[in-house]
């Protein structure tokens, strides 16, 4: 099934849940290793250079990303040859494991980590508390999370009742409260949009000198598909793996979100929603310069009179 054509792109979007395990494993033992961690866990490993992205991601979210159906880092590794763990699970299990917490110990005794010059961990919301969470397995890390649970635990975020069914999960043993793992990491930039009240509240747990709160109001409640969708979540990864990612690089890149139509259509419903209709006017003949948009144009026509 693997040709010259298909390494690092295998086409794993219309297999059966075991059948994209089975390819993925054996597309992993052949430039890596691949370790089932328990029944709800796999771990994957894509040897290349000293740059190593450690993601994690449920098995639903990764072949509903894209038509291939592949786990995220695979992208990266083929735009730039960096080395690739992916730790992947069977549903919403925020990894709390003890194989899990087994397998991070294991590679920190084998001193997996000392040899890779930078290293990124990355997740979005449930896979954001992960990366944030397991980061302290290799300091000196960089972490770039996006809408991240700092914990579950309802003794510290009891008023998040979206995941009513974690609470008997323990988020207090080891690897437990995210933003305390971040203490060893280099830096640590948690993106997270303030209109989202329960997003902003986890996001406000994690107070350390060493984390950047990258506030993106307006891009919704799933930032990591809009920036998918606007071609700059490999940039942000690619630059954090080069060292370079700072609060000022981020934002530059974060631009693009001022010609992306979902993103420009919310911020302007909000102003026009907060009764300015001078500033309203003013988006929407610099939203209407390069988009024709009705539903824009007729606001336009509202606030004119």
């Amino acid at each position: 099934m693997r040709d010259e054509e298909n390494v690092f792109g295998v086409q794993l979007g219309d297999l059966s849940k075991e059948d994209w395990l089975d390819q993925l494993e054996d597309f992993a033992l052949d430039h890596g290793f691949f370790e089932p961690l328990g029944p709800l866990h796999s771990a994957v490993h894509i040897e290349g250079s000293d740059t190593l992205l450690v993601t994690f991601e449920s098995i639903e979210n990764t072949r509903a990303r894209s038509e291939s159906g592949e786990p995220l880092g695979f992208e990266l590794v083929r735009m730039t040859g960096c080395s690739h763990l992916g730790l992947i699970s069977d549903g919403d299990t925020w990894f709390r494991s003890d194989r899990v917490y087994a397998f991070f110990d294991k590679l920190t005794d084998d001193g997996f980590f000392d040899q890779y010059e930078q290293i990124v961990f990355y997740g979005y919301a449930m896979a954001g508390y992960a990366a944030a969470a397991f980061s302290v397995a290799a300091p000196g890390a960089q972490v770039v999370v996006i809408q991240p649970q700092a914990s579950l635990d309802p003794r510290v975020a009891g008023w998040d009742r979206r995941y009513l069914e974690m609470r008997r999960t323990s988020f207090t043993d080891r690897y437990g409260y995210a933003p305390d793992m971040l203490d060893a990491c280099h830096h640590a930039f948690v993106i997270y949009d303030t209109e989202r009240e329960r997003d902003a509240m986890h996001a406000s747990l994690f107070k350390k000198k060493n984390v950047s709160l990258i506030r993106c109001p307006h891009l919704g409640g799933d930032i990591e598909n809009e920036m998918m969708k606007m071609d700059i979540l490999h940039r942000i990864l690619a630059k954090s793996g080069k060292g370079k990612l700072s609060d000022q690089a981020l934002f530059r890149i974060l631009r693009a979100r001022r010609l992306h139509t979902p993103y420009l259509r919310r911020l302007l419903l909000h102003v026009h929603e907060q009764n300015k209709p001078k500033l309203t006017a003013a988006l929407c003949r610099y939203i209407l310069k390069d988009k024709n948009l009705p539903q824009v144009r007729r606001i336009l026509q509202q606030v004119q009179g």
